[in-house]
């Protein structure tokens, strides 16, 4: 039988503990400000937010207002384009995740990379792992959602399998993890804030699972059930006059 490896990272020391603890105030905080009244309108500015921190993460300086009025660098104005037609791919994440990965990296690369090379692994080792998470992903897991998201991303990132933007898409994929795995099902948090405003814990999490071993992903996944915890305070739920 194959072995659960979302589970046995999940019961890492001090991991369940967060990651309850994370879970019960996203819960909490969503119901609170209304979640049931959302609005497809808050989902959108969710996705807004989003695309101005992952680019934030790769370096730009165009914040979500710049984004509001049509302005942005070229990582900012592909990131809006993926946010766009992020949810959409959640049915495809949910069958096919290595299709999905590919249609988000397709997205976000269009235009500044050769088109031979869009959705396309270029690095046979990044490939292999891609392939091994997407096994991973379509079979049945103990773990919770928000590990699953968190194991998903630094995956991803690590692999490095696509030419560009592994980042962006790691962080694309975790927000359709959360989506898919009903932790955030209008997804009205903001994953990717919670990235931004601690960027060098971020990095330096990112680097320690990509080191390999257990303290790796004890490292990654401490430092996700936080970060999950700012983005759930970005949501713009409690601002959102229809919410």
């Amino acid at each position: 039988m194959p072995t659960d490896d979302f589970a046995s990272a999940s019961r890492l020391e001090g991991v369940p503990s967060a990651f309850a603890a994370t879970r019960d105030g996203i819960d909490s905080l969503l119901r609170d400000r209304g979640l049931r009244r959302s609005s497809p309108d808050t989902t959108a500015e969710s996705l807004l937010r989003g695309a101005a921190a992952t680019a934030a993460l790769e370096g730009s300086t165009y914040d979500v207002e710049a984004l509001r009025a049509g302005e942005g660098d070229a990582v900012t104005l592909a990131a809006v384009r993926l946010s766009t037609e992020l949810l959409g791919l959640v049915p495809v994440w949910e069958r096919a995740p290595l299709q999905a990965l590919a249609r988000l990296h397709a997205l976000v690369a269009a235009g500044r990379v050769d088109a031979a090379d869009l959705g396309r692994p270029v690095h046979p080792a990044g490939a292999q792992r891609l392939h091994a998470l997407a096994q991973q992903v379509v079979r049945p897991t103990e773990a919770p959602g928000l590990v699953v998201a968190a194991l998903v991303h630094a995956e991803v990132a690590a692999a490095g399998a696509f030419c560009s933007d592994n980042p962006i898409v790691a962080r694309a994929a975790e927000r359709l993890v959360l989506v898919a795995r009903g932790v955030d099902p209008a997804s009205v948090t903001v994953p990717e804030s919670g990235h931004a405003q601690a960027q060098g814990a971020y990095e330096s999490a990112r680097s320690a699972y990509e080191g390999g071993g257990q303290v790796g992903r004890q490292q990654w996944l401490l430092y996700a059930a936080e970060a999950f915890a700012r983005g759930a305070e970005a949501t713009p739920l409690e601002n959102n006059p229809r919410a």
